[in-house]
């Protein structure tokens, strides 16, 4: 049993989360079931925002749905401003540097719940189970759907949707239930209706300055070049940059989008414009790029599956175990061959380059000095005489001595 929050007024509390969609897309060719992003207001149930990744989710995710559910003009909005208090379950993502970076200068407080602690952001976690049964469970692909037989296997004449027809029905539904549905506690008022009739104030912030506070910064000052802005070992130009030569500068980006950067000055932090990738390769050769890794990680999880795989003989009385392994002299030699080959310790120089004698005060071990190298400089100069009483650590009768005191046994 768990108590009910009061209602509240509009943009007061947003809760967010991330939530794997149960229906399989077609992907550029794969089966992927992708994830939603959302902000959704606590006061009327209305989703803000929402961002949908083929793949897992980031901080990038967070941003995009962050500026979807802010901005009010179209293809978002009407409803939009900036929220005072934000309801996350500990992700990582919406805890990330930049993530928590943009809260602060879009003055957002963070509420970071406890672990498994669902019931503290119901809002959010009802409309996870609302998407799926009035929306998600009657698409093509739904993974939950019962089927006959043990396995319950997709039919393979079953047709799935592309990500662009499942993001364009994800983001009709999300109108519907902004403006057709009636919840209950709204008293016959869609999602909206409810929103926009609270009279409460709204902190809103143009598209423009929304952008420059969600992007990411390195906090480095980087100078312009006659080959443009260098970030991350790359060259970035763009037409404004010629007579600038010079100028420094700071690089803010959208994270994994490395194509385009926005370019600000360093001291004023004015906006100067975006930069694009110079010399980008073809879409063939990223084509040729991306079939070349998908065939060396099949190579890689081929080769760690015949490392992992152990047989072992079956016996029907007590006794050790035998492992299964037979190869010829050959194999066992060219198995070998191709560890020494792949051993970066062994490709490694430790005596290329001597070690440097220590000072002449030290009492080194004859087997370190025998290893370092004297150089004139620490060599032994005609002021640095041994000690009284001691002989000199580098002398053969020194090593001797060193070596064992007494009965035997070391210093």
């Amino acid at each position: 049993m768990f108590l009910a929050r009061p209602q509240g007024w509009r943009n007061q509390v947003w809760e967010a989360d991330h939530v794997q969609a149960p229906v399989l897309v077609d992907v550029e060719g794969a089966a992927r079931r992708p994830w939603v992003t959302w902000f959704v207001d606590c006061a009327s149930n209305t989703i803000m925002g929402v961002a949908v990744t083929p793949g897992h989710p980031s901080r990038e995710s967070v941003l995009a749905a962050l500026r979807a559910a802010v901005v009010r003009e179209e293809p978002f909005g009407p409803q939009g401003g900036l929220p005072e208090k934000l309801r996350v379950d500990r992700g990582k993502d919406f805890l990330s540097r930049t993530v928590t970076a943009a809260f602060n200068a879009l003055d957002v407080t963070v509420e970071d719940l406890p672990a498994y602690t669902p019931h503290l952001k119901g809002t959010v976690e009802g409309l996870n189970r609302a998407v799926e049964s009035m929306f998600l469970a009657a698409l093509p692909g739904f993974v939950r759907q019962p089927r006959p037989g043990r396995r319950r296997a997709r039919p393979k004449d079953e047709v799935l949707l592309d990500f662009e027809d499942f993001t364009t029905r994800l983001l009709d539904w999300v109108a519907w239930w902004n403006t057709s549905h009636h919840p209950g506690p709204l008293r016959g008022r869609s999602p909206l209706q409810a929103w926009e009739a609270d009279p409460t104030p709204l902190r809103e912030i143009s598209a423009d300055e929304l952008w420059t506070f969600t992007l990411e910064d390195d906090g480095r000052v980087r100078v312009l070049s006659t080959k443009g802005v260098r970030f991350r070992n790359r060259d970035y130009v763009a037409a404004w940059m010629t007579g600038l030569a010079g100028e420094r500068v700071r690089v803010r980006f959208m994270p994994h989008h490395d194509r385009r950067i926005e370019v600000f000055d360093a001291a004023t932090s004015r906006y100067l414009g975006p930069a694009e990738l110079a010399d980008q390769a073809s879409p063939e050769q990223i084509s040729a790029v991306r079939s070349a890794r998908a065939a060396r990680g099949r190579r890689l999880r081929k080769d760690l599956a015949a490392v992992q795989q152990e047989r072992y003989g079956a016996q029907a009385r007590p006794g050790r175990p035998e492992r299964l392994l037979t190869l010829t002299s050959r194999e066992a030699g060219r198995e070998l061959a191709e560890g020494k080959a792949s051993d970066l310790s062994r490709l490694a120089l430790p005596d290329l380059i001597p070690l440097a004698a220590p000072p002449a005060g030290w009492r080194t071990p004859p087997s370190l000095a025998a290893r370092t190298r004297r150089t004139p400089e620490s060599g032994p100069a005609a002021d640095e005489q041994p000690r009284p009483g001691t002989a000199d650590a580098h002398s053969p009768g020194a090593a001797a001595d060193a070596d064992t005191t007494g009965e035997g046994e070391p210093r």
